[in-house]
């Protein structure tokens, strides 16, 4: 999936460390995600993939290193957060829908709001939307009424109408039933094929091989490999990445 890709960095991370207490979540992080890259972050459960993830827009704060994006560090004392994190769509592993909105509503919350765009080009932004990600017909439903499969795409829709440049995925398809991940899947790989910039934290291995240009490989807060997919699974460097890889195959 390199065609899209620049040298650009888009993402940088220099020494990050957290801690909650005593305990240490990110073990001096040291990477990169250029423009037009899709790095799939997987791990052991508590490795620190989410929390990666979430240090990029702030929602878990660091206490050492610098992350940039786009070139601008994101804890500079005079960036504006709000703005910052329009920037960045994210995508939980909860779909996080507002239920007593409709599909509509939902994608067009942000728009109206933040980038204080007319209702009517909201909704037809929306539509367009809900048609990439095949739910064009849904869009006076409300979240109750859709599969949980249908919702993430949604919130999928959701994120992509403020036009981020980056995308993030923590776990999207981890609640979901077996028969509904496929669902979401393709709406990534279509996502990347165009070209977007993502991080995604996944257990999917297929979609790793298949979407990924780097595969980071987590344990214990450290970033312990980082390589290609065809490098990873067929010659991974560290123990820990071959017996992470062995039990997913015997799974």
């Amino acid at each position: 999936m390199t065609s899209n890709r620049t040298n650009t960095p888009m993402i940088n991370f220099k020494g990050v460390n957290k801690w909650y207490g005593d305990y240490h979540a990110l073990n001096n992080i040291d990477a990169e995600v250029t423009k037009g890259e899709v790095v799939v972050v997987c791990g052991p459960s508590g490795s620190g993939k989410s929390t990666l993830l979430r240090t990029v827009n702030r929602l878990e704060p660091i206490q050492k290193g610098t992350i940039e994006f786009d070139g601008q560090n994101v804890h500079s004392p005079s960036l504006d957060l709000n703005k910052f994190r329009s920037h960045i769509g994210f995508v939980f592993q909860s779909f996080n829908l507002f239920p007593h909105l409709s599909v509509a509503d939902n994608i067009m919350l942000a728009p109206v709001n933040v980038l204080k765009r007319k209702r009517s080009d909201a909704r037809t932004r929306a539509l367009e939307l809900l048609d990439r990600v095949g739910l064009a017909e849904k869009i006076d439903a409300y979240p109750g009424q859709l599969s949980g499969g249908q919702q993430q795409r949604v919130a999928i829709a959701r994120a992509l109408a403020m036009d981020p440049p980056v995308m993030m995925f923590d776990e999207p398809t981890s609640s979901l039933d077996p028969e509904m991940v496929g669902e979401v899947l393709q709406v990534m790989k279509s996502l990347a094929r165009d070209g977007m910039t993502m991080m995604c934290v996944s257990h999917e291995m297929n979609f790793a091989r298949e979407v990924a240009d780097q595969v980071w490989f987590m344990d214990q807060g450290r970033l312990v490999e980082s390589d290609t997919p065809e490098e990873f699974f067929s010659h991974p460097k560290s123990d820990r990445a071959r017996a992470f890889l062995s039990d997913l195959r015997s799974h």
